[in-house]
């Protein structure tokens, strides 16, 4: 049996309506995409799903439907950090009842804690919740960075299960490989080093380019796994510019433009996240083409 939250979780986009609410039919029709499609776990309400300007409500009505459209089919990873402690223990029980079967729980940003600020951060969470816990270190967006001595110090709490990795620092994904127990969970918040990350131990990927294409991610991230790196490799340096066309611009702009072009969802965004420029849609639409993913009547 696999171990929950490694292989493919995929960073859901929040699709909206044209009047800007959260389009909950077409929560549940992305969710039912992608499990079809054999991910192996849901990332809702995190950096892709807009989740600074998603309402409480809104974050627990999003895990609520993806709790009932998959009916334990597959983990439910929900979103649930941030810079004050106490609202993300009180968040973390809310997405318990809504139906999470695990928490994400990014740094806390802004207020840029020391080190020993992030464990005691942890810790707390850790103690208020049976929930599984994935630590997100993501320092090109929070402004902190969990060191890998810090992360085997969190591994050691019973709940505190994985790290989604995105420091973007090869060097240092090595090293928290290294570190950490064997049964600790480092997947990789990169998709593009989704692969460097498995060569040396890593278990999967938390994955934005899923949202778009999640049956070639299962299909890569499952070669590597049974150790087929040269089948990964191939499906990997076909998709290789998708992985960065999706941040050209800052997520999730690019996916859901991409998303939208491919007749998916709604190209709706919540300030201040806005439209692409036109050269950058020029060149997400290429992109969507050349892999053969445009709808139809955009070909």
């Amino acid at each position: 049996m696999r171990t929950p939250f490694t292989g493919v979780g995929t960073a859901l986009i929040s699709p909206f309506t044209r009047g800007g609410e959260l389009d909950e039919a077409a929560v549940r029709r992305l969710a039912r995409r992608q499990v079809d499609a054999g991910v192996h776990f849901l990332c809702p309400c995190g950096t892709t799903g807009e989740n600074p300007t998603l309402t409480h409500a809104e974050r627990i009505r999003t895990v609520d439907i993806l709790a009932d459209e998959v009916r334990g089919e597959v983990p439910i990873l929900a979103g649930a950090g941030g810079y004050n402690t106490k609202e993300v223990i009180h968040l973390a029980g809310e997405m318990k009842k809504a139906g999470a079967t695990g928490l994400l729980s990014v740094t806390p940003y802004y207020n840029k804690p020391t080190q020993e600020g992030l464990y005691q951060h942890y810790r707390a969470i850790a103690e208020s919740t049976p929930l599984p816990i994935v630590v997100y270190n993501v320092p090109g967006r929070t402004g902190v960075n969990v060191e890998p001595a810090t992360l085997a110090r969190m591994a050691a709490l019973p709940n505190i299960v994985g790290v989604k990795e995105a420091s973007g620092n090869v060097t240092q994904m090595c090293e928290i490989c290294r570190i950490v127990p064997k049964d600790f969970i480092v997947v990789s918040g990169d998709d593009a080093l989704t692969l460097p990350l498995m060569a040396v131990g890593g278990r999967g990927i938390i994955s934005v380019a899923g949202n778009e294409i999640p049956s070639e991610m299962v299909q890569m991230v499952e070669a590597a796994e049974r150790g087929d790196f040269a089948a990964a490799r191939a499906i990997h340096t076909r998709i290789l510019p998708l992985m960065l066309g999706n941040f050209i611009e800052s997520n999730p702009v690019p996916v859901k433009a991409a998303m939208a072009a491919m007749g998916l969802i709604e190209e709706i965004y919540r300030l201040p996240m806005t439209s692409p420029k036109p050269e950058s849609k020029t060149k997400i639409l290429q992109i969507l083409k050349e892999l053969g993913l445009l709808k139809g009547a955009l070909v």
